[in-house]
């Protein structure tokens, strides 16, 4: 089951991913921060939906106890928004996901660094870490075709859609440091739902990313007195909506198969180059597609094996 709710997560990450770009637009200094705001209210409606409907039970304990996991997909996810303002979506995203690969890389180590933290079972199956391999080698593959794409190529891609984006140290570092903030995000969910109910922690989640939807909107509209776009909040509050989503199916994975379901579920970057071709209208070169089927080629054996 873990196998097809990361599927299901990275479908609608990659959804996210997306809209989200389509909200970000270099020349709204706020849109990050308006991200947060969107997500926060959508999760926060979730989080009433599941208390007050499904009967999930919610405490103090329970947000104290999930804040160090919440504070840190909250951070990563804010970078990311932020670097959606300067950099290509069809970069920005392989940079960021390869966090899956790095979470599972660290999910091998931490218990061996820190015995008794969290309980460490050994992959020992070659087809599962052939996959894992795989997964992790199409996302690096994508990044490095990315960047090294021809300069008159991506002008003329910027062209079409009425953007410029940096190409400065900055650009290029924020999703560096999502990628590495995610992963430190993963193996604290592991850590931390070993000894949580998921739906609990998924509610304790979504009511941090409410409070700090408030912040945002307390800041933006409050504060800087920025005002609202129709046209450019509705793609995030879809943003928001598959994001949600998104993190519901990947709070039941990772708690199932955290080591299985992260690098299935990093590759949802994948998907987001595709979206970005097709939505803006972009070619893919058959280096991307090489790419791409590589990392497929690895989550067909992750579903295969990983379960065995």
């Amino acid at each position: 089951m873990w196998f097809w709710l990361a599927l299901v997560a990275l479908l609608m990450w990659s959804g996210s991913d997306l809209f989200s770009k389509l909200g970000s637009r270099p020349d709204d200094k706020y849109s990050h921060w308006k991200m947060v705001m969107a997500v926060g209210l959508v999760m926060g409606i979730h989080a009433a939906f599941e208390v007050f409907v499904n009967g999930v039970e919610i405490s103090w304990g329970v947000i104290w106890a999930y804040m160090p996991a919440s504070l840190l997909y909250i951070l990563s996810m804010t970078l990311g928004y932020v670097g959606l303002r300067y950099i290509e979506l069809s970069i920005s995203s392989p940079i960021c996901n390869t966090s899956g690969a790095v979470a599972a890389l660290f999910l091998l180590i931490v218990p061996k660094l820190f015995p008794g933290l969290m309980e460490f079972t050994p992959i020992t199956d070659w087809r599962v870490i052939l996959a894992i391999l795989l997964m992790a080698c199409g996302v690096v593959m994508l990044g490095i075709v990315e960047t090294r794409e021809d300069d008159e190529i991506k002008l003329e891609r910027q062209k079409r859609e009425n953007v410029r984006y940096t190409r400065s140290v900055l650009a290029l570092l924020l999703p560096i440091v999502y990628c590495v903030i995610d992963a430190a995000g993963t193996v604290a969910d592991s850590i931390i739902l070993e000894n949580i109910d998921e739906a609990s922690a998924n509610v304790a989640y979504e009511l941090t990313f409410l409070a700090m939807g408030v912040f945002a909107a307390i800041y933006t509209f409050g504060i800087r007195r920025a005002r609202p776009e129709v046209s450019r909040e509705t793609p995030k509050l879809i943003g928001a909506v598959c994001e949600t989503a998104g993190q519901l199916a990947y709070v039941y994975a990772i708690a199932a198969n955290a080591v299985g379901a992260a690098p299935i579920i990093s590759c949802y970057c994948l998907l987001s180059v595709v979206w970005s071709r097709v939505f803006l209208k972009e070619k893919l070169s058959w280096k991307h597609y090489a790419a791409i089927g590589v990392a497929i080629l690895g989550i067909l054996l992750m579903g295969m094996f990983g379960e065995e």
